[in-house]
C-alpha cells in the first residue's frame, strides 16, 4: 500500500481499516514500517479534523481531587489558603502562578492545563 497524506474521509477510513489489519506487525519489518507511517498520517489527519480542546483547569482539579479523595480542606492545604480554595473551585478567583506550581506538584496536573484561561463566574 502506498501511503500518502490523507485528503478525504474515504482515504482516512481505508487507512484505519489497513491499520487494524496489520496492528500486530513487528517493529523493523515492512508491515511494521507501514504501520508506523499509517499512524503518523492518521494522527495528522485527526489533529486537523478532530481537534481536542484542552480541558477546563478547574474541572481537572476537581476530577483529581475526587480521584485522590481530597476535600476542599485538603485542596486549601495544597494552595495554602482555605478561603482561596473555595473561591478557586467556584471560579470566583483565578489561579495564581504560585497556586499552579503547588497544584502541579501535589496533584500532578500538567502545568499547561492549569495555565489555560477559563471563564470566571459572575
Amino acid at each position: 500500500m502506498e501511503i500518502t497524506i490523507i485528503k478525504s474521509k474515504n482515504q482516512y477510513n481505508a487507512y484505519l481499516k489497513r491499520m487494524h489489519e496489520i496492528f500486530d506487525a513487528k517493529n523493523g519489518t515492512p508491515k511494521g514500517d507501514e504501520l508506523d507511517l499509517l499512524a503518523l498520517v492518521i494522527e495528522k489527519y485527526e489533529d486537523e479534523h478532530y481537534p481536542i480542546e484542552a480541558p477546563d483547569p478547574i474541572k481537572v482539579i476537581q476530577f483529581m481531587m475526587e480521584q485522590m479523595n481530597m476535600n476542599k480542606k485538603g485542596f486549601g492545604l495544597v494552595i495554602k489558603s482555605q478561603s482561596r480554595a473555595t473561591e478557586i473551585l467556584k471560579k470566583k478567583r483565578p489561579l495564581t502562578l504560585a497556586m499552579i506550581r503547588r497544584i502541579h506538584g501535589h496533584l500532578g496536573i500538567p502545568a499547561e492545563i492549569l495555565i489555560k484561561d477559563y471563564k470566571l463566574a459572575n
